[in-house]
């Protein structure tokens, strides 16, 4: 897992190993400064003792000079390891975030099936600001805590001798005590990333149907599954913060005690053995040095629960980074499609190994290309499944789905799918400009390109009604545009994509009768070289292509013309006479 995370570093290899040196160069700084600090307090000792002050204010000023100088030399270094650090964890999770999205982008339906969008959305954020967080800690705090405790405790027991063995009963306890809270708080930190999950699955749905929401008026209900989401989150951080707040009292307790015993065994001392054994000044350096010790025990510890509760966020990045796509192009792959022809050979599929029932069996369908064909089906009947193993959205789990001749697992993925457009069901346009949300499609195209694939989709007079024209801007969703508007600009992008294949699912249910015909009729006459299949649910719309297929429970039912389906397929004259004598209407 470290070495998956560490590949993220890259270029910001340079400030983390500069963050670690003028990290060391700080401690070092400042550990130095509690010994000439004993030595400065002996000094003004003498000074006073002997009375003789020009000498002596001589040598103390020198003394004062160097503490100052190791003041802003420690100084410095902190500061410029704050930059690098800075500089480091931001970089490091812009590197990280990138390399998630990219790994996303390759995923096909298969991968992203197995995370929810609320998860992705998690991982990408919070879960990214933990470990930036952790990242930030470990090359400053993991590094400096160490080096502090270790610089410290030496010159402990080289300034303060038998008196530094204060540490040994404190640093066990101390350290012992913040080890049981990180256990005890781990647990309900852990806990609660799933439970993050959910809100963010909540949040998501309730704004994505907000218009169901307020149709059948449930924000009182919505408000209250949120709110109980949100309790529980709060209710875990506070179990855990409430542990993790015993570090205070811990701390303080051993702070205390060390400064006790230092303040009356030295003291003891002193007097006992006139100064010769420890004197005023190393006793101020011990008590520096006792509090540097637990501060870094401290700082450790703040570290260990960070990283901990991190480790779960680390772990469900590298779910994400490690996640292999299932469908990847094949070495030496083909990149020209030579025509529009369709075979489906022997093809049975299901969503996933475990699953019991196949979503598709036994489907055998040739295609020529050019033609129009059009899918009919009731719901469930695996229409969309059928056509989103053409340009490789899944893989076939039996036989094989053939383009222009040839396997499309022989194809590269990349000129597979430019070659083959695809409306789907959802249709969804991008924030920005019409021009920007139709140039999707082809990002090259030129303005007339543009008008002329909107009047084939009937788009171009509607588009001009608008003020702005191609340059009104859609909102996130498309929501400022109606449903047959957002159905038609997106024809309009699939079209400049100028495919060989064009499937459009159910992609005209929210445009009249007219339009549809007319956007059909576009079809025929401007790109009759292009193979057209029409998933829908109208009879009228696929009652003139050249072949229409039943789907019935993830099987081709019947194949064959509208007047021949009329006459021997009972499903296809059921949907016939039902919408004929206005049972659509009704609806």
């Amino acid at each position: 897992m470290i070495r998956k995370l560490a590949q993220s570093l890259r270029e910001y290899k340079k400030p983390t190993i500069l963050t670690l040196i003028f990290i060391t160069g700080e401690v070092f700084f400042e550990v130095l400064i509690p010994f000439f600090t004993a030595d400065l307090v002996n000094m003004i000792k003498a000074c006073a003792a002997s009375g003789q002050e020009a000498t002596g204010l001589h040598d103390v000023v020198t003394q004062g000079l160097i503490l100052v100088a190791m003041a802003i030399a420690s100084l410095c270094c902190g500061g410029i390891a704050a930059v690098t650090c800075s500089r480091a964890s931001a970089g490091y999770a812009k590197n990280l975030r990138y390399d998630m999205f990219s790994r996303i982008q390759s995923f096909s339906f298969e991968n992203i099936d197995k995370f929810s969008t609320a998860s992705l959305v998690t991982r990408m954020t919070t879960d990214i600001n933990n470990v930036q967080f952790t990242f930030m800690m470990l090359i400053r705090m993991a590094i400096r805590s160490p080096l502090m405790f270790l610089f410290a405790v030496i010159m402990a027991f080289i300034m303060g001798g038998k008196l530094a063995l204060t540490f040994v009963v404190v640093i066990p306890v101390l350290a012992f005590g913040l080890i049981m809270i990180g256990k005890k708080a781990m647990p309900a930190f852990r806990a609660v990333f799933k439970k993050y999950d959910r809100l963010n699955e909540s949040v998501e749905e309730n704004v994505r149907a907000m218009r169901v929401v307020k149709g059948f008026a449930r924000e009182d209900y919505e408000k209250e599954k949120f709110g109980t989401a949100s309790r529980d989150i709060c209710k875990d951080f506070t179990k855990a913060e409430r542990i993790v707040a015993l570090n205070s009292p811990i701390m303080q307790l051993c702070l205390y005690f060390n400064m006790i015993f230092i303040l009356s065994v030295g003291s003891k001392l002193i007097i006992t053995s006139g100064g010769t054994l420890i004197d005023v000044g190393q006793i101020s350096a011990m008590l520096t040095y006792g509090f540097q010790i637990l501060m870094s025990l401290m700082m450790l510890s703040v570290v260990y629960v960070m990283v901990t509760m991190s480790a779960e966020s680390a772990r469900r990045i590298c779910e994400v980074l490690s996640e292999e796509p299932s469908l990847s192009s094949p070495e030496n792959a083909a990149a020209d499609i030579p025509d529009g022809s369709i075979d489906f050979e022997n093809v049975s599929f299901k969503y996933s190994a475990k699953a019991h029932k196949y979503a598709l069996a036994d489907i055998n369908l040739h295609i020529d290309s050019g033609m129009t064909v059009g899918i009919l089906g009731g719901t469930g009947s695996s229409k969309s499944t059928l056509v989103q193993l053409i340009p490789r959205l899944y893989d076939t789990t039996e036989g094989s789905v053939k383009v222009g001749g040839r396997d499309v697992r022989e194809y590269d993925l990349e000129a597979l799918r430019s070659a083959v457009a695809v409306v789907l069901q959802k249709n969804l346009l991008f924030s920005g400009t019409i021009r920007e949300n139709l140039r999707w499609g082809n990002e090259n195209a030129s303005d007339e390109e543009l008008t002329d694939a909107c009047r084939l989709a009937q788009a171009d007079e509607f588009v001009r009604s608008f003020p702005d024209g191609y340059d009104t801007h859609i909102e996130q969703g498309g929501t400022n545009v109606s449903g047959g508007q957002k159905q038609r600009l997106c024809i309009a992008r699939a079209l400049l994509k100028k495919p060989k294949i064009l499937i459009l699912d159910d992609s005209t249910s929210a445009v009249d009768t007219r339009t549809d015909a007319l956007i059909r009729a576009g079809f025929r006459e401007y790109i009759p070289e292009t193979t057209k299949i029409i998933i829908a649910q109208r009879v009228a719309s696929v009652q003139d292509a050249d072949m229409i297929v039943i789907m019935d429970n993830g099987r081709i039912a019947d194949t064959g013309r509208h007047e021949e389906l009329l006459e021997r397929s009972e499903i296809y004259r059921e949907i016939y006479e039902q919408q004929t004598r206005g049972g659509e209407d009704d609806e």
